[in-house]
């Protein structure tokens, strides 16, 4: 492979700056195989699916990541929580930014001057640190000064927060939100079980590889960063006797293909989804529009073959909007 199967032109104009309203009324470009992609809504998903399929979403919360504090210096320092380390919420793993000369020790302040946090090292994965909060709740210190984490392409301020929050999250442990699950309402979740569909759940906790493209000339060659996963033994059990399943995101696929990876439902996973791999589990993929040269883009490569390349052709030509708060695709990974 080369770095150029993964790339394509993404017009400026069609990055979503931000979410439509409602949340259901985003656009669904329906992956017909050979057969020309169908476009529709992405309320209309339940005619899409069927009696027997198994609906999979992952239910991780996006926490209030971004923290602008200052050194001792005076200097600014930006905080990026990337995911706990412990059940306290207490120690985290983070980006930091400058983070050159930043040394294990250092504490750094609110604005008040009070003093939040304290930098322990380096984390585990070399660019990243650990820190601890030096706070009793570190959960509400986190609420009262942290911001939503939008990813850096999306420059317009996000008015109500909970649009970058899926509405069936639970438990705040991600640095991003599995986007392809802001598409859902109550209501949509309804008629999807109306019609015979189960909905379970998985948990993927969104952490440092959503910000990381890939630069090796093979893609294959990308180091990518392990993230924490849980998959529920009721829900392995609904996938098992599914007719179809079908994946919410790229972050449910990857938490449902590691246990059929690795045999286990729980821990952290370094699965690197590229083409050629045999998925075990998901049928179909509920997914948004991606970055160019991106391990998520390498995963559909992986899911639907080259036949990527003509569906967003098909969406760019249509103006579809594109990344975490655009619109989204239905791929089917056995349609001819």
């Amino acid at each position: 492979m080369h770095i150029a199967d993964i790339d394509y032109h993404l017009p400026t104009e069609l990055i979503a700056q931000v979410p439509v309203e409602p949340r259901d009324s985003a656009r669904l470009l329906v992956d017909q195989g050979s057969t020309a992609p169908r476009d529709a809504i992405v309320r209309d998903l339940p005619q899409f699916l069927r009696d027997g399929d198994v609906l999979v979403v992952n239910d991780t919360k996006v926490v209030p990541a971004r923290l602008h504090l200052s050194r001792a210096s005076g200097g600014a320092a930006e905080v990026l929580l990337l995911e706990p380390l412990d059940d306290t919420h207490r120690e985290w793993e983070a980006l930091i930014r400058p983070g050159r000369k930043m040394k294990p020790g250092e504490v750094l302040h609110a604005n008040d001057n009070s003093a939040v946090l304290e930098v322990q090292g380096r984390g585990a994965q070399g660019d990243t640190f650990r820190i601890s909060f030096l706070h009793d709740d570190p959960g509400s210190l986190i609420t009262r000064l942290g911001e939503m984490p939008l990813p850096p392409y999306i420059t317009q301020r996000l008015g109500d927060t909970s649009r970058y929050q899926t509405v069936y999250a639970r438990d705040a442990k991600s640095a991003a939100a599995p986007t392809a699950g802001l598409h859902f309402t109550p209501e949509l979740l309804a008629a999807v079980r109306s019609m015979g569909v189960h909905i379970a759940n998985v948990e993927l906790v969104v952490g440092l590889d959503t910000f990381a493209p890939v630069t090796a000339d093979d893609p294959r060659d990308h180091v990518i960063h392990t993230e924490s996963y849980q998959v529920p033994p009721d829900t392995l059990a609904a996938v098992r006797s599914a007719r179809r399943v079908v994946a919410v995101g790229t972050t449910a696929t990857r938490a449902l293909e590691s246990v059929g990876a690795t045999g286990k439902t729980s821990g952290r996973t370094d699965l690197f989804i590229t083409p050629g791999f045999a998925f075990r589990y998901v049928d179909v993929m509920l997914t948004n529009f991606h970055m160019p040269r991106t391990t998520l883009l390498l995963m559909i490569s992986a899911f639907v073959g080259d036949r990527w390349r003509r569906l967003y052709e098909h969406a760019v030509r249509e103006q579809y909007r594109f990344l975490s708060f655009g619109d989204a695709m239905l791929l089917d990974r056995h349609a001819a």
